[in-house]
C-alpha cells in the first residue's frame, strides 16, 4: 500500500458519525443568534485569511475536520498546509481560509476555540504517552469519560489524534461498575451478575475496586477489566503481580490503574503488570494551543 492510500485509511475523520455536522451548525447558531453587526461593517468582499499556530510550545494539530466544516457551512474554503497529527513549532502557517470577509469572521472564533482545545488535548495526550514509553511502559494510555458536556466528540477525537486510547465514549459503550453501583446493588458479585443479564456477550465489563480482596471477587465473578482505583506506589505493583500470578491460566482479565495520575508520578504507575493507565490529565485543564486567523490585506 502506498503512503497516499495509507493516509486515506488512517483518516480519523472517517470515524465521525453522521450527526457530527449538526454540532457545528449549533456552534454557529450559538455564536450568532441574531444580527451580525461586525459582518455588516466588513461586507462580502472576497478575502484570504491565514491560520497561524502560535504560543510557546511544540504542538500537535488536531480538529481539522471540525475547523473545515465550520467554514464549509459558511461558504468558505480551507487549504491545509500540514497534516492533522503532525507537530509544529510556533509561529506556523497552518492553513489558509478563503471566502467572503463577513463569512470568515462569522466562523473565526468558533473554529479557533474548537481547534485550540482539540489540539491542546492531542498535544498533552502525546506528551503523556511519550513519557510513559520513556519509562519503558508498553501498555495502553487512555483518557476518561470526564469530558465537557456537548463537546465530548471533539475531546475524544483529540485523544485519538494524540495517539492514546479515548476509553469508553458513554454509558452505552461498555459496562463499568463503580463504587456507587456496587454499594447500591449489595456486592461486586451481584452487580456483575445483574449486568451480565442485560449486557450480553458483546460488551466488556469493567469493575472499579479499592483493594486486592475486591479485585479477587471481581475476577472470580467474571470481570473483563479490573480498575485498581487510587492504589499507588509499591502497593500497586504488589497487588498487580499477585493478581496476575494467582489467576494465571484460570481467568482472562486486564488490570487498569486510574486516579491521581499526573506527569510527575507517572513513572510510579507505569509498570507493565498494569495493562491500562487511564487519566483525565490528558483532557481536563489542559493548556489550549494558541491559534489566530488573520485576514490579509488585498494586494493592489
Amino acid at each position: 500500500m502506498d503512503s497516499a492510500s495509507q493516509d486515506e485509511y488512517d483518516n480519523f475523520a472517517h470515524l465521525l458519525p453522521p450527526s457530527w455536522k449538526t454540532q457545528v451548525t449549533e456552534w454557529l447558531q450559538e455564536d450568532t443568534p441574531s444580527f451580525d453587526y461586525g459582518g455588516f461593517v466588513v461586507g462580502e468582499a472576497p478575502r484570504e485569511a491565514f491560520l497561524l499556530g502560535k504560543g510557546k510550545q511544540t504542538a500537535v494539530l488536531a480538529g481539522a475536520p471540525f475547523f473545515t466544516e465550520v467554514f464549509t457551512q459558511l461558504g468558505c474554503e480551507v487549504e491545509w498546509h500540514m497534516k492533522e497529527g503532525e507537530t509544529f513549532e510556533p509561529v506556523k502557517h497552518v492553513a489558509t481560509v478563503r471566502g467572503k470577509a463577513r463569512h470568515i469572521l462569522l466562523g473565526e472564533r468558533v473554529a479557533l476555540n474548537m481547534l485550540a482545545r482539540c489540539s491542546g488535548i492531542a498535544t498533552q495526550s502525546k506528551k503523556v504517552k511519550d513519557l510513559a514509553r520513556g519509562c519503558g511502559y508498553k501498555g495502553i494510555i487512555a483518557g476518561t469519560r470526564k469530558t465537557t458536556p456537548g463537546f465530548r466528540l471533539v475531546e475524544k477525537y483529540g485523544m485519538l489524534v494524540g495517539g492514546i486510547d479515548p476509553h469508553r465514549h458513554d454509558l452505552s459503550s461498555m459496562i463499568m461498575l463503580k463504587d456507587n453501583h456496587i454499594w447500591s446493588s449489595g456486592s461486586i458479585t451481584k452487580a456483575i451478575q445483574q449486568a451480565r443479564k442485560v449486557g450480553g456477550f458483546s460488551l466488556l465489563l469493567e469493575v472499579e475496586v479499592g483493594s486486592e480482596a475486591e479485585a479477587d471477587e471481581a475476577i472470580d465473578a467474571g470481570a473483563d477489566i479490573v480498575m485498581l482505583d487510587n492504589i499507588e506506589g509499591a502497593e500497586l505493583a504488589g497487588v498487580a503481580r499477585r493478581l496476575k500470578d494467582k489467576w494465571r491460566g484460570q481467568r482472562k482479565f486486564l488490570l487498569e490503574s486510574s486516579g491521581n495520575i499526573t506527569e510527575e508520578n507517572l513513572h510510579e504507575r507505569a509498570i507493565n503488570e498494569i495493562d491500562i493507565l487511564s487519566t483525565s490529565a490528558v483532557h481536563q485543564s489542559v493548556q489550549h494551543i494558541d491559534f489566530s486567523l488573520k485576514i490579509q490585506k488585498p494586494k493592489n
